[in-house]
């Protein structure tokens, strides 16, 4: 998923470096940076980054991007990844493998990362396959159950 890593790479540098006030014209610079996508692309995008828009003194509203993203994007985020990207979860020990389709072990990765999971210590992410390490006292088993339920009830 280089192409997605790459361009929420680029949606967070024109954040920053430029004042973007809606979604058709973040496309638009994409477009010339050589991101082909779509406005819905790019709503999905500014949701797993934790864009939001922000209202300046003048009354303007922009995106900003939060410096760590709140529990709650992060919450969401992950939802979305476990239930759009994970094809399986296996656990063993003090890990959890998870498969993913080519490109999407990154930002699976991310995701889990990112939410802070009780006995989750971090993951390793390949181009398909995301190995979580877990804590001794929580154990892979208990943590690949949380994962699961994630993906499927929320």
């Amino acid at each position: 998923m280089t192409g997605t890593v790459a361009r929420r790479r680029a949606i967070r540098r024109l954040i920053r470096s430029r004042a973007i006030d809606n979604q058709g014209a973040l496309v638009e610079l994409l477009k010339a940076e050589g991101h082909v996508v779509t406005q819905a692309t790019v709503s999905r995008d500014l949701d797993v980054i934790g864009a939001s828009k922000v209202r300046r003194k003048d009354g303007v509203y922009l995106y900003q991007l939060a410096e760590q993203p709140t529990k709650d994007v992060a919450d969401r985020a992950l939802t979305r990844a476990m239930r759009d990207f994970v094809v399986s979860i296996a656990a063993s020990v003090n890990l959890v493998v998870l498969r993913t389709p080519p490109g999407a072990a990154n930002l699976v990765g991310g995701a889990i990362d990112h939410a802070g999971l009780d006995g989750v210590l971090g993951t390793v992410a390949g181009d398909d396959t995301v190995m979580v390490i877990c804590a001794e006292e929580r154990g892979a088993k208990a943590v690949a159950r949380e994962l699961e339920q994630i993906g499927t009830t929320r």
